[in-house]
């Protein structure tokens, strides 16, 4: 009996696993197929982020001639921002599992005339990259939207040097950040489901700062912080944030794409009513709230 139950066991875990696979490999492709709107407002992003990107490198203090390995890195922000601390000495890896976004960060580098910089396609959850092999690594909004953050942060770990500085972000409470929530709270009504789905990772994954605190001593890093950091979304006109979001929402991106006009038209609608209380005269001011962790390879 008890070999019976210890075969249920190893077949229900194997099975969990090829779950988790499948739906690594389908969030994958979605980031990938969603690189072109990242492109298209990279500078927008950067903007408005570029408080917390400072908080982030003042955390990690990257220093001239270190290696930074930039993680999910999207169109490059965090990382073109710590190549210029590290200096000409110093080397930063642009890395993200979608090579669009690699493609673009490359592109965002050379465009400054950043010759410290390199691209690699690197999965958060699996670095391929030796052990020790950076001073610094830089994470911004990307652990919460894999699978097993976990894994990854053990990951992040591996490959610090001794006393090598970590810096992560990730959003706080979706009940804080209605920049995002809006749009989600929206699609959710007019559909009758949960958006995003139970089991697929969200931008709220990680919203607890306790939960992201132990996650970062559970992969045995010291001098662990988390802060929350007011990051507020402007944009000129409903219209602007609206185009934004579709472009850059992930998941939602695709769930958007595929719905009748009506459909759309109707979770539009829903989205600007709820937007109303965050009108200025100068467009939209939604709050929005990231947890700031760090730590350190003791």
């Amino acid at each position: 009996m008890q070999a019976n139950s210890m075969v249920q066991h190893a077949d229900r875990q194997a099975d969990d696993e090829r779950t988790e696979d499948q739906l690594r490999r389908q969030l994958h492709r979605m980031w990938a197929e969603v690189a072109g709107g990242w492109a298209e407002h990279a500078e927008d992003v950067d903007a408005r982020s570029a408080q917390l990107t400072q908080r982030m490198l003042a955390l990690s203090t990257p220093r001239r001639g270190e290696r930074v390995l930039d993680l999910a890195c999207g169109p490059g922000g965090a990382g073109l921002a710590a190549a210029e601390q590290v200096g000409p000495g110093g080397e930063v890896v642009l890395s993200d599992i979608a090579a669009g976004m690699t493609a673009i960060a490359s592109e965002r580098a050379a465009a400054r005339g950043l010759n410290n910089v390199t691209a690699r396609v690197l999965d958060l959850e699996q670095i391929d990259e030796p052990d020790g092999a950076y001073d610094v690594v830089l994470c911004r909004e990307g652990l919460m939207l894999v699978p097993d953050p976990a894994r990854a942060t053990r990951e992040i770990r591996r490959v610090l040097r001794p006393g090598g500085r970590v810096a992560l972000a990730v959003w706080g409470p979706r009940e804080s950040n209605p920049w995002l929530g809006v749009m989600f709270d929206a699609i959710s009504a007019q559909l009758g489901c949960r958006v995003p789905p139970a089991g697929v990772p969200s931008p709220f994954s990680l919203e607890d700062a306790e939960e992201l605190g132990a996650l970062l001593r559970d992969a045995r890093l010291s001098d662990v912080s988390v802060t929350e950091l007011s990051v507020p979304l402007r944009a000129g006109s409903f219209e602007d944030w609206w185009t934004a979001r579709c472009a850059l929402a992930g998941p939602l991106t695709k769930i958007l794409a595929s719905l009748p006009s009506d459909a759309l038209d109707a979770i539009r609608a829903r989205a600007q009513e709820a937007a109303r209380p965050y009108e200025t005269r100068h467009g939209l001011e939604l709050p929005g709230v990231a947890l700031l962790g760090g730590g350190r390879h003791p």
